[in-house]
């Protein structure tokens, strides 16, 4: 039967995460969790009153250059990721308790994919868009390079579920407002700009040997402005091709939500490399 650490890496979000806990109750043999930066809001305590272990780690202002470290604490293979804000349906939360129960799933497995609907700030908008958020894997079947908006890379499949991790923060998950307005995303955006100019060996890696870039990255580093303009038109077309497929209704903002946050990155990608000093 498989055992399952649940692993977490936030900053503050003590209430959103007391909210997690209360709803993955019986999904998880262990816990982990990660704070990016000092802990000033108490989260610790919340942490180790639920069993848990608690580790701080430098400020890197997102999760990702934090999840080798965090896997690497994680007492069982099969990692269940969660962010501070979501949590599992009551579908899949069965899904997951039943899983623990099953036997060990074959080696061609490295994880699951689920549904990810989006959040308007009070409620769910859609209910079967988008798909494909992986959320549970096993560590030694991924590899994975440290970066914000890396996401892991499978040596097997991912196996799709048509279960629910809802995603519920304070505010909307998606549309234009998030890209243009929210401070996070242009520092997020420059932190993925800074990490492309670096070799991919110095960021915190997972399983990953090689001194190449993984794709589709290795393109968006050489050519950044091609990539951005490319996504203006790429991503809205596809965003509304997946959601007609998924029978929602076609959503202007996030149809082009994702084509203009990869058009700034982009510029930013761009704006860097130009900002390095000539050899």
């Amino acid at each position: 039967m498989p055992a399952i650490s649940l692993v977490i890496c936030l900053h503050r979000e003590r209430d959103l995460l007391a909210h997690l806990f209360r709803h993955a109750a019986s999904c998880f043999d262990d816990l982990v969790v990660v704070h990016d930066g000092p802990d000033t809001t108490g989260v610790k305590a919340i942490v180790e009153a639920a069993g848990g272990r608690f580790f701080e780690r430098p400020r890197a202002f997102q999760q990702e250059p934090h999840w080798p470290f965090a896997w690497e604490q994680a007492r069982h293979d099969w990692i269940l990721r969660l962010d501070a804000d979501e949590f599992p349906s009551t579908e899949l939360k069965a899904w997951l308790q039943e899983f623990r129960r099953a036997p060990e799933p074959p080696p061609e497995i490295s994880g699951y994919t689920c549904l990810w609907p989006l959040w308007d700030g009070r409620r769910a908008v859609t209910r079967r868009w988008p798909d494909g958020r992986n959320f549970l894997f096993h560590k030694q079947r991924i590899r994975f390079v440290g970066m914000v908006e890396m996401t892991p890379v499978p040596d097997g499949d991912w196996l799709p579920l048509n279960h629910i991790l809802c995603h519920q923060p304070q505010r909307k998950s998606y549309g234009t407002r998030n890209v243009l307005f929210r401070k996070q995303a242009y520092r997020w955006r420059r932190v993925v700009a800074l990490s492309l100019l670096r070799p991919v060996a110095e960021l915190n890696c997972w399983r990953w040997h090689s001194e190449e870039w993984p794709s589709p990255w290795k393109y968006i580093r050489r050519h950044p402005l091609r990539h951005g303009f490319k996504s203006l038109v790429w991503f809205p077309l596809c965003q509304f091709k997946d959601m007609v497929r998924a029978e929602e209704f076609p959503r202007p903002s996030a149809c082009l939500n994702p084509g203009l946050h990869h058009f700034l990155l982009g510029l930013a990608i761009w704006r860097e490399q130009r900002r390095q000093p000539k050899p």
